[in-house]
């Protein structure tokens, strides 16, 4: 991971830096895979009604940013507060992604192949889709074909297929007619 620290109208203090490193460890320990970069801003704010500092913190992950900000007279638990609520934001990702993957697995699943019918398919541009009893939609590529040609698929044909997240959703990365 990393780590930018940007101090505004202040010098960083020893104590923070230490509090800054403790905090990013915890994170690395935790999410080390999520996050991509992170930025803590210290900003002392004279001029802010609250008066004292501003603490922010930008965290890049794949495919989105989180950003915490946090005001007080006191930075040292700024940084502790502003670090939970990053942790538990990245914690929802985390949450959402396995929720996400529970949903798609919880489809009609045999030993990792999920059952289908083809809902549409597009032959000119070698890819079609398939809905599971569920009601979800997933990708199907010419190149997952396993054993049969995309021309000679109907809509309405049973399929046994496996899925994984892809770029713009669920996708599957192989394809054969029939049933389970």
């Amino acid at each position: 991971m990393e780590l930018k620290i940007e101090a505004k109208n202040l010098d960083i203090r020893k104590s923070w830096q230490e509090k800054i490193d403790e905090e990013r460890d915890k994170l690395i320990r935790h999410y080390a895979s999520l996050v991509l970069h992170l930025r803590v801003t210290i900003e002392a704010t004279p001029g802010y009604k609250e008066g004292g500092y501003e603490v922010r913190l930008v965290a890049t992950v794949p495919n989105d940013t989180v950003a915490v900000k946090r005001w007080g007279e006191s930075v040292r638990p700024l940084l502790v507060e502003a670090f939970d609520v990053l942790g538990a934001q990245l914690k929802e990702i985390v949450k959402k992604k396995q929720n996400h993957k529970t949903v798609k697995a919880q489809g009609a699943t045999i030993d990792g192949k999920s059952s289908g019918i083809i809902r549409k398919i597009v032959p000119d541009e070698s890819y079609g889709f398939i809905v599971t009893d569920d009601k979800l939609d997933v990708f199907f590529h010419a190149n997952s074909l396993k054993d049969v040609a995309i021309g000679d698929l109907a809509e309405g044909d049973e399929v046994m297929f496996a899925m994984e997240e892809g770029d713009k959703g669920l996708q599957a990365t192989w394809v054969r007619v029939g049933h389970a």
